[in-house]
């Protein structure tokens, strides 16, 4: 059957009507009829029989039946019919074309989403099968060397036992020349490298960015079976398949650095904590080392004369009573005294000074003897001759604290007093080291008492401040201390960061953020305990401290551990809170960007206190700090993290 129809032709608008008049010009009969003889125009009696044939490609569609001149109608017709075959192969090609072109689009949206080479190699092999005849198929890459292929996705049987090698068979040839080839008698081709199983083959390279990652081969078993426009359709697929390939091992490259930085960042992090975990420990033995020296000296100092004063009262108490004794027999026997005398009596109120000088001494020997216990309470809390572990009863520890921070305690103008409740259990003696226990009670009762003041002075409700203190032992291993106050409270994301090295929510010069990552080391590290923090926003905040009985023993037991295990840490990032909702603390760990932002929260601190700060000079900012020394010293230890291999 033609592809053009002579009737839909003539049954165009305007051609039926340029036909008569061509034929009225003619001046002459004709009919124009189908190759059945059927009449689609009829002009004019016939008076001959004359028949002109309407062709398309050799095919005749048509006749034209007249006179001589009916031989230019027919070959107009025929010329006309031409062009309408030829705007249906157009039209047909444009299809084709737009279909190829929607499928490479198809291809090319799920190559682009997937991002595993294999699967890539499968997709493109599955569409190619579908589109050209083939029996096998398979998709190469070359290794990093250049040595060898891995196949990564393949169908049918293209080789029997052997694998293509770069160099070698007509695979090996095309991707060492970089240029496609069709072969459509492959037995005949010297370069026949076991490709047995097929007689015609399409192979093309696939390049990205200017170098060859491999190649990608259909065959068939049938000889001569393809043209041009298929090694056309292989090589547009093959393109797209070494953007999609190329794409995804960039990926997989980017992936495994990934990994790679991630490890080296871990290590980093470790070497990291290493030093941060070397500088609060300096910084912590040189605070207590400065403490406990100027405790122990102020104490020794006030010792001896307070002694001095508190040995010899007993003396003048009994001296006195012995004067007053007298005293009282002179008046015994001279009732009346001279009148010079009695002047004299009178002005200096004998009888109130009887009454008085007793009581003056008692106050005297219980002021003395108030000094002689905070004398004794700073030793304890120093404990400067006791660097070695040593059992001690945990409450003077405590108590001793209090005593330091009594001056804190008490009432003032802007708070009434905060009221000390203590709930002590009977506790056995601890091993331990003392003196940094002290340190941490002292931490924790300061920051309770500043988080009271600030409470306070935020809220401007004087409200009965309070401070509970609770102990008690644990199954005879351990012992916990609960400090608790009705302060402010905190924030969870605030209280998972309290044990990092300079976090601090306090003003500039008041705090350093040291105070319990020190704590931390000395309860967690130092003595095997546990440290643990609950609170909510207006509900106070407690802390529990839990100290084994005997921390010699567990530090024996660390040590077989570490012997025994590897000695890589693990910290739990994000405890969760437990049954009572406290949150154990952990490992604390610096970040470098922790330290960016604590360097940018001093300057801003800074600048609260001197608006100047941004556009001041280098002397000018160092004399800022001079007047905050705590600031100064936290600013240089921060600046030793940067500068310094091995800050001190």
């Amino acid at each position: 059957m033609s592809a053009v129809s002579l009737r839909k032709m003539l049954n165009k608008k305007e051609l039926p009507s340029l036909l008569h008049n061509l034929i009225y010009q003619f001046n002459v009969a004709i009919d124009v009829e189908l190759v059945d003889g059927t009449k689609l125009i009829s002009i004019g009696e016939q008076t001959v029989e004359n028949r002109y044939p309407i062709e398309v490609s050799g095919e005749i569609i048509g006749w034209v039946v007249g006179e001589e001149q009916a031989t230019i109608l027919a070959n107009l017709l025929s010329f006309l019919a031409k062009q309408e075959a030829e705007k249906k192969v157009l039209a047909k090609e444009l299809l084709e074309r737009y279909q190829e072109i929607d499928l490479f689009d198809d291809i090319s949206t799920q190559l682009t989403t997937s991002l595993d080479t294999r699967q890539i190699g499968q997709l493109v092999l599955q569409e190619l099968s579908q589109l050209i005849e083939s029996s096998a198929g398979m998709i190469l890459l070359l290794s990093s060397d250049a040595t060898a292929f891995e196949i990564i996705a393949e169908f049918g049987v293209f080789f029997d036992h052997s694998q293509p090698e770069p160099g070698k068979g007509i695979i090996g040839n095309v991707v060492q020349s970089n240029r496609a080839e069709l072969v459509n008698d492959v037995q005949a081709d010297p370069r026949l490298d076991g490709q047995k199983n097929v007689n015609a083959m399409i192979c093309v390279p696939l390049r990205a960015k200017g170098r060859v990652l491999g190649a990608i081969a259909i065959g068939t078993s049938k000889t001569d079976s393809y043209k041009a426009e298929h090694l056309k359709l292989v090589s547009i697929f093959a393109s797209q398949t070494a953007i999609a390939i190329d794409k995804a091992v960039l990926y997989e490259q980017s992936t495994q650095a990934a990994v790679q930085a991630k490890a080296q960042t871990q290590k980093l992090q470790q070497a990291l904590h290493e030093l941060q975990l070397a500088q609060t420990q300096l910084i912590q033995s040189e605070k207590m080392s400065s403490l406990g020296q100027l405790i122990a000296g102020v104490a020794h100092e006030i010792n001896n004369p307070v002694n001095f004063i508190y040995g010899n009262l007993k003396y003048v108490a009994e001296y006195a009573q012995d004067l007053l004794h007298l005293l009282e027999k002179y008046q015994k026997f001279l009732p009346v005294a001279p009148p010079e005398l009695e002047s004299e009596l009178d002005n200096i109120d004998l009888e109130f000074i009887m009454q008085d000088f007793p009581k003056l001494l008692d106050s005297m020997k219980l002021g003395t003897g108030r000094i002689v216990e905070i004398v004794q309470s700073l030793k304890n809390f120093s404990r400067h001759d006791e660097a070695e572990m040593k059992a001690v009863n945990i409450h003077d520890g405590i108590d001793g604290t209090l005593m330091i921070l009594h001056h804190r305690v008490k009432a003032d103008v802007h708070r009434p007093a905060i009221e000390i409740v203590k709930d002590y259990a009977k506790l056995p003696l601890i091993e331990c080291y003392p003196g940094q226990l002290n340190q941490v009670f002292m931490n924790i009762l300061a920051n309770a008492i500043d988080a009271l003041e600030e409470g306070m002075e935020n809220s401007g409700v004087r409200s009965s401040p309070q401070i509970t203190i609770r102990t008690r032992a644990i199954d005879q291993q351990c012992v916990v201390i609960r400090i608790a106050d009705n302060g402010p409270g905190m924030k969870e994301e605030v209280i998972r960061r309290i044990y990092d090295p300079f976090f601090t929510t306090k003003d500039v010069g008041k705090g350093t953020g040291l105070g319990m990552a020190i704590s931390y080391q000395i309860v967690v590290d130092k003595h095997g305990g546990m440290l643990k923090c609950r609170s909510q926003p207006g509900e106070g905040t407690e802390f529990w401290i839990q100290i084994p009985l005997n921390c010699a023993l567990v530090d024996a037991t660390k040590e077989q551990n570490c012997i025994s295990a590897s000695p890589t840490p693990t910290t739990e990032s994000s405890p969760t809170p437990d049954a009572d909702g406290f949150i154990r603390s952990t490992t604390p760990i610096l970040k470098p960007t922790d330290l960016l932002i604590r360097h940018t929260q001093l300057i801003q601190r800074l600048s609260q206190h001197s608006p100047d700060v941004e556009g001041a000079s280098p002397d000018q900012i160092y004399q800022m700090f001079q007047r905050h020394p705590i600031s100064l010293k936290l600013y240089a230890t921060l600046l030793s993290w940067f500068c310094c291999s091995n800050p001190t």
